[in-house]
């Protein structure tokens, strides 16, 4: 944790970058800092520019080399300016922080009711990794999934809901037998498929990357780590992390708890502390992704549209039901039957009032898939418009097939398992 001594704004030492400014000649003409996110490096450059013009130096030795502030020496921080003023030897040296929050439990408040909520959601699942082992009575590899909430006494909580000190949290525990020619590939599968289900909600792909941490960047007990990256629109950040954790928490809690944790493979004959590939994902930061994702802008009939591109199985409203006109009594009977039969199985939305362009423009902008026009012709022979969001083109389906074209799209086309039962 590092503190601004002028404006008193807190930081956390390691999303602090700071960089030697020198220009191509070895002259030293100070430094600069940013914060960690995915423009720091042109933030820094534009920063080094400004103080090469004002000291009307020669041109600027690139690119900057960044590094955390946590690898600063006393002598640097002295010269090192604060990103809020801008003044140099403004920072307090780094010091130690608790990421949990701390709390007490009981009616008394000493150090035998301290507690603190959980920072993430795994621990849970290796405490009870041998208990559900052995009732779902299954073998290696498998895995334990949980979602829930989790807590981090963050110092600078920021940009929107991509860092909170509260978030809901999605992790697996894949446990994999221990040796060394066993890890690489159960990791490596698990960045593949966790890449394929991201796509396959909506995530674009050119706004997707892959951060593969080097051995300086790893933890301690991590066999290797990538996180699956996003370009939000604040810069390139961790998405999803997929970590190769070794044995070292199921050995961590058996030797503090005693309790052995040792998986018989029956197989083999043998026993072992078995190992673990991690993926985990924070379900705001998902959520992010996902609305980033989707949004867009273009023209329809020279009018600019704002457009929420949600995939048919992410979209919050499937359908939208629009009788084109509210004073005829059959026409709106018949939308409103439509609307009931499909709202029995979907997020259906009734919108009876202003121009039908408008109404469309109204369901584009929350991302609906199809819009559903009950028209006069739907009296003469029970055909509907459906209309599609993406393309705007407009076909006509008979009422009756409405319901099954809804389902398909959003559940995808039914396949016939044949005579699974014999």
């Amino acid at each position: 944790m590092v503190d601004c001594k002028e404006s008193k704004m807190r930081y956390r030492a390691d999303q602090l970058f700071f960089g030697k400014v020198e220009t191509k000649d070895g002259d030293v003409l100070g430094y600069v800092s940013v914060m960690e996110d995915g423009e720091m490096a042109k933030e820094a450059e534009k920063k080094a520019e400004k103080m090469r013009k004002s000291a009307q130096a020669g041109a600027l030795k690139l690119p900057i080399e960044l590094k955390e502030l946590t690898e600063a020496s006393e002598e640097e921080l002295e010269l090192i300016p604060s990103p809020a003023t801008g003044k140099p030897g403004s920072l307090t040296p780094p010091r130690a922080f608790n990421l949990m929050f701390q709390t007490q439990v009981g009616a008394m408040s000493d150090a035998s009711s301290t507690a603190y909520l959980r920072p993430e959601t795994a621990q849970g699942i290796f405490v009870n990794f041998k208990t559900t082992q052995a009732v779902a009575r299954t073998k290696l590899p498998f895995g334990i999934a949980q979602i829930g909430k989790a807590f981090r006494n963050e110092i600078t909580p920021r940009n929107f809901i991509f860092r909170s000190r509260e978030f809901e949290q999605m992790e697996v525990e894949y446990f994999i037998p221990p040796e060394d020619d066993v890890w690489q590939e159960h990791h490596q599968a698990w960045i593949d498929f966790s890449w394929s289900w991201l796509t396959s909600i909506g995530l674009r792909e050119d706004l997707m990357g892959k951060d593969v941490h080097k051995d300086d960047g790893l933890a301690h007990y991590a066999r290797a780590c990538t996180d699956i990256t996003f370009k939000f629109p604040f810069g390139e950040s961790e998405l999803q992390g997929v970590a190769a954790r070794g044995n070292y928490d199921l050995t961590a809690h058996s030797e503090a708890s005693g309790k052995n944790q040792e998986y018989f493979d029956e197989a083999n004959k043998r026993k072992f502390v078995p190992h673990v590939i991690e993926p985990s994902i924070g379900v705001e930061r998902l959520f992010l992704a996902v609305v980033c994702s989707a949004y867009d802008e273009d023209e329809v009939g020279g009018e600019k549209r704002s457009v929420m591109r949600f995939t048919p199985e992410m979209a919050p409203v499937k359908a939208a039901v629009l009788p084109l006109v509210k004073n005829k009594p059959e026409l709106m009977e018949m939308a409103r039957k439509l609307h009931d039969k499909l709202a029995a199985n979907h997020n259906v939305q009734w919108d009876q009032g202003g121009a039908i362009g408008r109404r469309y423009r109204r369901q584009d902008e929350i991302g609906t898939p199809y819009c559903i026009t009950v028209d006069f012709d739907t009296l003469e022979d029970g055909t509907v418009t459906v209309r599609d969001r993406d393309s705007t083109e407009q076909t006509r389906l008979h009422i009756k097939d409405v319901p099954e074209f809804i389902r398909s799209a959003v559940e995808g086309e039914a396949q016939d398992d044949g005579e699974w039962w014999k």
